[in-house]
């Protein structure tokens, strides 16, 4: 046993207050022996041995008292360093929260002006973009600002919300670091503070950082709007499709091009042995003959059922010697299709894409001024994805059928070209 435990009262477990003995050599407080005596005639007993006395004597120990008194100074010293070092720790950590909230709430704020600039920016170009239709199609137009609205709004509001959140648990964070030290400083002044529940405290709930894809939003309003209703109103569409055609002199030897030049399919063997400086020779893709130095350009690709390709754009100075990973530090911006339903970006690491359904025809717009790259859903002009990126030089649409794997992936790429 230690000393705190021979100096505590076996009745109310506490540090000896006006130690007293009984005849047994037991210490007790004298409060608490009167109190457990109290209403007791005659013959009393020792609460911890049980021996009885003839009456309720009992003797004041001065010696204990003051050892009593040493080792509860020493014991509230004690306390106080736990609990002055559990509220610097405490100060600490509600510190650290404060200025991980500030730092979100200027994250936010700084996304919040970025919307809204992106936004009315975004405005401008759809009424810009809808200019030539605007008679006829003044109704489309109306329907794509109102879904930019809404898209606008959603992002706004996910932000503020997130905002006010923040701004509640900074405010109260800032409280409870008031708070802590008031603590630290009543202790200082060796006043006995009760801090136990300042860890059960109920905290303002903040959520997670709300996902708002601002480059994804810009590139969905900056894409080529008039084309989604060219039913309606094809030959005022800007851009308009594009027509390419492969070229032969790039297609890789085992790929097979159509006389039109608007079809080309591997066929496990080579079956052109022309060499050419700008030929493809370890993997087997294909440039179009066309290439872009200005100007904003969309042609689309039927890719059909194939279980795999690639389509993109590709510098003029890639190398076609070697095989190389399709990504921007090599000069490619493209996506991609493997395993029948993967669809990749190709970034690195590669980008997954929720595609929930399979493409049948892929459209791919150039911006060459904005160095933008995008690529939809021909078939509803949904927007896949989007590359930031900068020209320098020419630009060519760029192909890959990937290998046939034994007639898995036989069906051939083509060139969509618009039958009016």
């Amino acid at each position: 046993m230690n000393l705190t435990e021979d100096l505590t009262c076996a009745i109310c477990y506490e540090l000896f207050t006006q130690p007293v003995m009984l005849g047994c050599m037991h210490h007790f407080c004298k409060s608490c022996i009167m109190r457990f005596w109290r209403g007791t005639r005659g013959p009393v007993s020792c609460p911890q041995c049980r021996r009885e006395f003839p009456n309720k004597q009992f003797q004041t120990n001065f010696l204990v008292a003051g050892v009593v008194e040493k080792v509860r100074g020493t014991s509230e010293e004690s306390s106080r360093k736990k609990r002055m070092k559990h509220l610097q720790e405490l100060l600490r950590n509600e510190q650290a929260k404060s200025k991980k909230y500030i730092s979100m709430m200027r994250r936010d704020d700084e996304k919040i002006n970025l919307v809204m600039r992106s936004s009315s920016k975004l405005k401008q170009k759809v009424q810009n973009e809808f200019h030539a239709l605007h008679q006829i199609l003044y109704n489309e137009e109306q329907a794509v600002l109102e879904e930019l609205r809404k898209e606008e709004d959603e992002m706004l509001n996910k932000l503020e919300k997130h905002m006010q959140e923040l701004k509640e648990a900074a405010r109260q964070a800032e409280e409870k670091v008031s708070m802590i030290g008031n603590l630290l400083d009543a202790i200082k002044e060796n006043l006995m503070v009760e801090v136990a529940d300042l860890n059960t405290r109920a905290v303002a709930e903040v959520g997670k950082e709300p996902k708002v894809d601002v480059p994804f939003f810009i590139s969905k309003y900056s894409g080529p709007l008039q084309l989604a209703v060219w039913k309606k109103m094809i030959k005022l569409v800007k851009p308009g499709l594009t027509h390419l055609t492969f070229d032969p002199d790039t297609a890789h030897p085992n790929l097979i091009l159509s006389s039109d030049q608007l079809s080309v399919v591997e066929c496990n063997n080579k079956v052109c042995n022309a060499q050419h400086p700008r030929r493809f020779i370890q993997s087997v893709n294909v440039l179009a003959a066309q290439s872009f130095s200005s100007g904003r350009h969309y042609w689309e690709v039927h890719v059909g059922n194939k279980t795999k390709w690639d389509l993109g754009v590709a510098a003029e100075s890639v190398d076609r010697k070697a095989k190389v990973k399709l990504c921007p530090e090599n000069g490619y911006l493209t996506i991609r299709l493997r395993n029948k339903n993967e669809y990749w970006a190709g970034t690195q690491p590669w980008t997954p894409l929720c595609i929930k359904y399979l493409l049948q025809r892929v459209g791919v717009f150039l911006d060459y001024e904005e160095g933008k790259v995008s690529f939809y859903n021909a078939e509803g002009m949904e927007l896949l994805f989007s590359f930031c990126s900068s020209f320098n030089g020419p630009i060519y649409p760029f192909f890959s059928t990937c290998f046939s794997d034994g007639g898995t992936n036989a069906e051939p790429l083509r060139l969509f070209h618009l039958q009016l």
